[in-house]
């Protein structure tokens, strides 16, 4: 069954293993998650736990809110997300969420908003190939050619200079190189979504 937490990414650094190996890895402090809702399918239609992460102030929290985590005795929480596929009975309203349901070793995915670039060109948004730098050359960093001249017109999925970033992404299958469980610390291996402060999600992967 999927086991999930929510954490906040604190930025990268690097530890040593056993056999002397250094590790890149980034830092996510997952302080304890509060269980606010059991979505079954005779109500809801599908099988979930709402878990809430880091306390906010009452005053920033409207009544329907203070209502929904009343039930759950805790404070309102800045941010609420879902997690399918875990098993209900494990979880009661109100039962707090530990980093220690991982150990070091397991293996996970990570789901967070990637770091906004703003308007970026064809060669950084796209990863394509630049003209020759040379001179005569009128062909520097520019997309290419826009298609054909028969539809008269650009084709759907072209891929053109916008907007870059700030999407949410996934990165599978990294492992959990420890567990911190005194200052709620969970060391993952490689680089993981967004800024530093960032929202991150981290679920048992998918595909290991």
């Amino acid at each position: 069954m999927t086991k999930g937490i929510l954490g906040r990414k604190i930025g990268m650094t690097q530890v040593f293993a056993e056999n002397g190996e250094l590790i890149p890895v980034t830092v996510v402090e997952a302080a304890a998650n509060v269980v606010l809702q059991k979505k079954t399918i005779e109500t809801d239609g599908y099988e979930s736990i709402q878990v809430g992460f880091e306390d906010k102030r009452e005053k920033l929290s409207n009544k329907p809110e203070q209502g929904h985590v009343a039930k759950a005795n805790t404070a309102p929480k800045r941010f609420v997300r879902e997690l399918r596929g875990v098993n209900l009975g494990e979880y009661e309203v109100g039962q707090e969420v530990k980093v220690n349901i991982f150990a070091a070793g397991e293996i996970v995915d990570v789901t967070g908003i990637s770091k906004g670039k703003g308007f970026q060109g064809a060669i950084k948004r796209h990863g394509q190939s630049r003209g020759p730098m040379a001179h005569g050359s009128r062909y520097h960093r520019r997309p290419g050619s826009m298609g054909p001249v028969a539809p008269n017109r650009v084709f759907k999925g072209k891929l053109l200079p916008g907007r870059m970033g700030g999407e949410q992404i996934t990165v599978q299958n990294l492992e959990i190189v420890k567990v911190d469980v005194e200052r709620n610390l969970l060391l993952i291996k490689g680089n993981v979504p967004g800024a530093k402060k960032a929202m991150l999600k981290i679920k048992s992967a998918v595909k290991a």
